[in-house]
Formats: structure tokens, C-alpha cells, sequence
């Protein structure tokens, strides 16, 4: 081998050890709840079921380039002013994130992670709310790229509006 080739596998060997690589190593369900408070008299109600849907998130680092993140999915379900059901649903998943930028690393957490997560959480609360014997629920899918920029939008207004008082 010459020295010309050594250097060319070095460089490459390098280049590979710096470009960021994502690896999901596990999906989990954290927490599960259904509660149907107003059963049975809430199955004889007439009227339009109307629906909330609450999401929120939590990322905490478990190890080096490691990162647990849960997403909270909260469905609330009411009939006539009495809740007929309320579905909360904690599905996980650790990361892998090596040779991210600082930016890109908070973005991947904040949104793709999300996108990651929720046809899980998804499934789990239908088939919930399906045992809870009512109507199939189907949640609509999530922009969680559009959410994580209105998020750091509202940051930033936030913080110009504290350098100005």
C-alpha cells in the first residue's frame, strides 16, 4: 500500500468519524392512562364528541450523545360538557446523536424525534380509547417541524422583548 493510499483512507476514515449519524436504539411506552369518568351514563348521551388534543415534550440527555425523549399526548373527549374520556399517553425513545452541530441537535430533538414517536403514541391512544368502548379515534398526523419553529419563533420574541424592558 502506498503512502499516497494510506493518507486517502485517513482522510476518509476521518470524514466519517465526524459526520453526524443518528441511531434509535429503543421505542417505549413510559406511561399510559384512560379514564372514562362519566361511564355508563356518558354512552347514552346525545351530541357532537368534541375533541382536544395536547402535546408536549421532554428531553433529557441519559449519556453522552444519548437522549431519552418522551412525547406526552393528551386527548380529552367531551360530550354535551361531560368528559366522556381522557386518554394520556408518554411514549419514548432513546437516540443516538453523535457529531451533531449544536443547533441541528436541538432541532433533531425537537422535531424529528417527535415524528419519530407519535405513530406510536398514536396507535396506543386508539386503541385505548377503543377499549374504553367508544368510536375508533384516529389523530390526525402532527407538523412537529412547523410546531418546533413557531416554538423557537415565540423564544425569540421572548427574549427580545425581555432586552427591551
Amino acid at each position: 500500500m502506498s503512502e499516497e493510499d494510506k493518507t486517502e483512507n485517513q482522510a476518509t476514515e476521518n470524514n466519517e468519524a465526524k459526520n453526524p449519524v443518528m441511531a434509535l436504539q429503543k421505542v417505549y411506552l413510559k406511561d399510559a392512562s384512560f379514564e372514562a369518568p362519566n361511564a355508563p351514563q356518558i354512552f347514552q348521551e346525545q351530541g357532537q364528541p368534541q375533541i382536544q388534543m395536547n402535546l408536549n415534550q421532554k428531553v433529557t440527555t441519559i449519556a453522552e450523545n444519548t437522549y431519552d425523549v418522551v412525547l406526552t399526548v393528551t386527548v380529552t373527549c367531551t360530550v354535551n360538557d361531560k368528559t366522556a374520556y381522557l386518554v394520556e399517553v408518554q411514549q419514548a425513545g432513546i437516540f443516538s446523536l453523535v457529531n451533531f452541530p449544536e443547533q441541528i441537535l436541538h432541532q433533531t430533538l425537537g422535531a424529528y424525534a417527535p415524528n419519530v414517536l407519535f405513530p406510536f403514541a398514536r396507535q396506543c391512544v386508539a386503541d385505548l380509547v377503543m377499549h374504553g368502548g367508544f368510536q375508533p379515534l384516529l389523530l390526525q398526523p402532527v407538523n412537529f417541524d412547523q410546531l418546533y419553529a413557531e416554538q423557537m419563533q415565540r423564544a425569540q420574541e421572548n427574549a427580545g422583548s425581555e432586552t427591551t424592558q
